[in-house]
């Protein structure tokens, strides 16, 4: 039961401009304290540029804020704070050289370095404890999985004690069970007392955890609405305008193999071995997901098949058509990698798929400058770079692109990840690694990376899909392997029991 108790955050008439660019048009939000209140909306709608103006991240051109009925100003992030919000980010704002209990400590203060630090630790454990899993508060961040860096995220705001709570897409790196105890612990938490505010794209967690739902579009306010009352079709139409088409099974039966791993591993600087004896193959015209618990060797896995790590034991084939051999590429660079076909969409394309400082069309191009493409690496051929820039832009329906020239940091995360897409699929891949390549997307989004995934495999790709998000392999893999502690334990045809294959990834934990 709903116990309304004030309202604890409300934003009105928020306008924010950036240029010529209207990302806020009078958006108005009203949060109280004892309800979780979800956010909806399509990339680039303005929940995240809204969120921002919340945590005193941006300063609104016009509009009003109000804590707890008192209005306020906010001259940074260090007043919202003082106001009792707190902002776990989708990007994540981490130090990855400092350790978990380090990066915890940075934002939240205690006394001197050396007793804060115990603190902290002890704070981070009973956090962790409470949601249900383990973190090692001396990991360094870099040393852990994109999942894990997420809950790190999660612990520095609640160790925070904010009473009004922004988690944007909290989560959507979490399995369905990390998740669904994330967000039962977050609804305990607002019928505590607090006023939370969840950022996400899925449709099932709103209606199963939020008690009201505020969608956006075009940097608008739409509407506010009941979840129970209110059917998925309808809050989809709401958020899009338009029906979203998900792509299809093919019938289409998948060819030779095309991609053998066999007994792969890898071992850590800390001296563990996550990726213990991975052993797998995908079919040329086949989509292979990889299902499993965060943590359990995926991010290692996705790593060694695109050369960014080296392995310690096992080996990586390509078996070429035509050919007597198959080609190993276990110690190859990532160039060469390339020249066999291989396409990388990375699961944090912030960090490791775009150079955001860097323009959209200097991001396009580099993934085709060694091929000599446009030209020498001495004189290179920029109208070219731009001509074809254009071209898979406006194929990939790249949006929010004002200039080619804007940096790539700007655009949203769905577009950001079309244009890693416009990238890795032009040149036709043979074989392409996509990790968690819907994270954080909203629905038109997802649906439009499936379908570039669908049709790569259509057109004879060997596709590996690794992800977190169940629905995700479930709705488009032709066969699952589920992985545990380094190793492919489990393999399902599709259609695959749901079930059984939560069974698989639970029980071998």
């Amino acid at each position: 039961m709903l116990l309304i108790m004030a309202t604890g955050l409300k934003l009105g008439s928020i306008t924010k401009s950036f240029g010529d660019f209207l990302a806020l048009d009078a958006a108005h939000l009203s949060v109280e304290y004892g309800e979780v209140h979800a956010l909806l909306g399509e990339n680039g709608a303005g929940k995240s540029s809204l969120m921002n103006v919340a945590a005193g991240l941006y300063s609104p051109d016009a509009g009003s804020i109000a804590v707890a009925g008192v209005p306020c100003r906010f001259a940074g992030p260090r007043d919202s704070m003082q106001h009792g919000i707190g902002m776990i980010h989708q990007n994540y704002k981490l130090v990855k050289r400092f350790t978990v209990a380090e990066n915890v400590l940075l934002a939240n203060p205690r006394g001197n370095f050396r007793s804060g630090k115990a603190t902290i630790e002890r704070e981070i454990k009973e956090k962790a404890n409470a949601l249900g899993f383990s973190l090692d508060p001396a990991r360094r961040v870099d040393r852990l999985s994109i999942a894990e860096q997420q809950r790190v995220e999660i612990i520095k705001a609640l160790v925070a004690g904010a009473r009004i709570l922004i988690l944007d897409e909290p989560t959507a790196v979490l399995t369905e069970g990390e998740a669904q105890r994330l967000l039962a612990m977050v609804r305990d938490i607002a019928e505590g007392g607090a006023a939370v505010i969840l950022v996400t794209h899925k449709l099932r967690d709103v209606k199963a955890f939020a008690h009201r739902v505020t969608i956006m579009r075009g940097g608008k306010t739409l509407a506010t609405v009941d979840p129970r009352q209110t059917t998925a079709e309808q809050l989809t139409t709401l958020m899009v305008g338009s029906h979203v088409v998900t792509p299809s099974r093919s019938a289409k039966s998948a060819g030779a193999v095309r991609l053998n791993v066999t007994g792969l591993a890898s071992s850590t600087v800390e001296g563990h071995t996550p990726l213990l004896d991975a052993t797998f193959s995908v079919r040329s015209g086949e989509i292979y997901g990889i299902a499993g618990v965060g943590g359990n060797g995926q991010t290692e896995l996705a790593e060694a098949l695109v050369g960014g790590r080296q392995p310690s034991a096992g080996a990586i084939s390509i078996e070429e058509p035509g050919s007597p051999t198959a080609a190993d590429i276990t110690r190859a660079t990532p160039r060469q990698r390339r020249d066999y076909g291989v396409a990388s969409v990375p699961a944090d394309r912030q960090w490791f798929g775009l150079a955001t400082r860097l323009s959209i069309v200097d991001n396009f191009a580099i993934g085709f400058i060694h091929e000599g493409r446009f030209g020498s690496i001495a004189l290179i051929d920029r109208t070219g770079m731009r001509r074809a820039t254009q071209a898979a832009v406006n194929e990939f329906e790249v949006q929010g692109v004002r200039s080619l020239s804007q940096r790539a940091g700007t655009l949203s995360g769905g577009n950001a990840q079309k244009l890693i897409l416009s990238r890795e699929l032009s040149r036709a891949p043979s074989i392409i690694v996509a990790h968690s390549p819907t994270r954080g997307l909203d629905v038109r989004a997802c649906a439009a990376v499936h379908a570039r995934l669908v049709a790569a495999r259509d057109a004879g790709a060997a596709v590996v899909l690794i992800s977190e998000d169940l629905d995700e392999v479930l709705g488009i893999a032709d066969r699952i392997g589920v992985m545990t502690r380094g190793r492919i334990v489990a393999e399902f045809d599709a259609p695959a029991d749901r079930n059984a294959v939560g069974r698989a990834m639970v029980d071998h934990v």
